[in-house]
């Protein structure tokens, strides 16, 4: 039997487990259904670090972001994970986001975070020679990792310290047996003192066997990249992201260069037919019966403005040219030929009963167990503090 057992080997899972072996002597394990790493959300994304510029000031999201993205980037440089500490540049096109431009750089100041206000196109085109606005804001300590490597060298680094890993055990059920878990897997029984629910896409489901989080359900929405095809990856020389609009959870399709050279163009943002339906046309017939039988993502789709995006959004899924037009606005020289298809993710977005996009990390404890509800972008540049935060927290419920 194990004192604390995490369900979920991604990036917040393994953090988790770090942080419980450095702040106690715990037996700790880890239960992952995939036989490899990374396989869902912690490898299916951008890899940028936020650094903290768009979130509110004195909230849990701005907090872990900006110490999340010094403490990545001196893991990453301590165990060798390709890092590139290449910045940002966020573009506004007309006056009103020229307005919330600065509205952002007045976030980033009271958050700690260094900007460069750039008036005009001409300095634009000193960072990003090829982006349009008529104003920008210009991240330094923005950068890009390689995502998959960091959760393999955390991983690495919990099995040296004797955490037992139970890759390809997919939990099918938890009996809560007074005093201690049992854990039915694909692959065998475990019996646990405490667990850990990280298990991103399916995080609910487990809580909700436990009588936790019921409040809430995971809504799954894919987000689709392009990428553009080497002989033009010149174009960009950093990342370029559009003002994000404040009343929307999704930021919209912008360019990010990856440690690989790549530059990968996106994400899209539309309702996916299953919680690892990568590919528009998989669907599983019980999550989505699950997603269009809940109140809460009806409540969040009578929203007009809603409604309009997702229709908008669904456009860029089965039209390229509607995701190029998109990306034009940013860099007008970009023609349809020079995307290619890539990978996509799913990202694990809670809705509340009464049709919110929760935007702030939510975890709930239940009797000796922690439910991690909501790790929602930027998670993975969050992954090390809310770790921490939340190790400590277990601790004390442990107790």
């Amino acid at each position: 039997m194990h004192d604390a057992t995490i369900v979920g080997g991604g990036c917040i899972g393994c953090a988790v487990a770090k942080h419980l072996l450095e702040q106690s002597s715990l037996d700790v394990a880890v239960v992952e259904k995939a036989y490899h790493l990374a396989e869902h959300q912690s490898g299916r994304n951008s890899g940028v670090l936020h650094p903290g510029f768009n979130y509110e000031p004195g909230s849990l999201k701005a907090q872990f972001s900006t110490a999340g993205t010094r403490r990545l980037k001196a893991y990453a440089n301590e165990h060798d994970i390709p890092l590139d500490e290449c910045g940002v540049v966020v573009t506004a096109l007309d006056d009103a986001e020229e307005r919330r431009l600065h509205d952002l750089r007045e976030q980033a100041d009271e958050n700690g975070v260094e900007t460069e206000f750039l008036g005009d196109r001409a300095a634009i085109r000193d960072h990003e020679p090829n982006a349009i606005g008529q104003a920008a804001m210009y991240c330094p300590e923005a950068a890009s990792i390689d995502s998959q490597e960091y959760v393999y060298a955390l991983a690495s680094e919990l099995k040296n310290a004797g955490v037992d890993f139970y890759m390809g055990h997919r939990v099918d059920a938890v009996r809560d047996d007074g005093s201690s878990f049992t854990i039915e897997t694909s692959n065998g029984t475990l019996e646990t003192r405490y667990l850990v629910n990280a298990a991103g896409l399916h995080a609910d489901e487990l809580a909700h066997q436990l009588g936790v989080g019921r409040g809430y359900q995971i809504v799954p929405f894919r987000g689709e990249y392009y990428e553009l095809v080497p002989e033009r990856a010149s174009l960009v020389e950093s990342m370029i992201y559009p003002v994000p609009d404040p009343d929307l959870p999704f930021l919209g399709v912008h360019y990010t260069r990856r440690t690989d050279g790549k530059v990968i163009v996106g994400p899209n943002t539309v309702l996916a037919f299953g919680r690892e339906a990568y590919d528009n046309t998989d669907v599983s017939p019980r999550e989505l019966y699950d997603t269009l039988t809940y109140r809460g993502f009806w409540r969040l789709m009578a929203s007009r403005e809603m409604a309009a995006v997702a229709w908008d959004e669904l456009n860029k899924s089965y039209r390229k040219e509607k995701f190029v037009e998109a990306a034009q606005r940013l860099l007008p020289g970009v023609e349809k030929r020079d995307f290619a298809r890539s990978y996509a993710g799913i990202r694990a977005q809670v809705v509340s009963e009464d049709g919110r996009l929760v935007k702030e990390p939510v975890f709930e404890h239940g009797s000796r167990s922690t439910h991690v509800l909501n790790a929602v972008s930027p998670g993975l540049t969050c992954s090390l503090p809310f770790g921490d935060h939340l190790a400590g927290e277990v601790l004390e419920n442990f107790e």
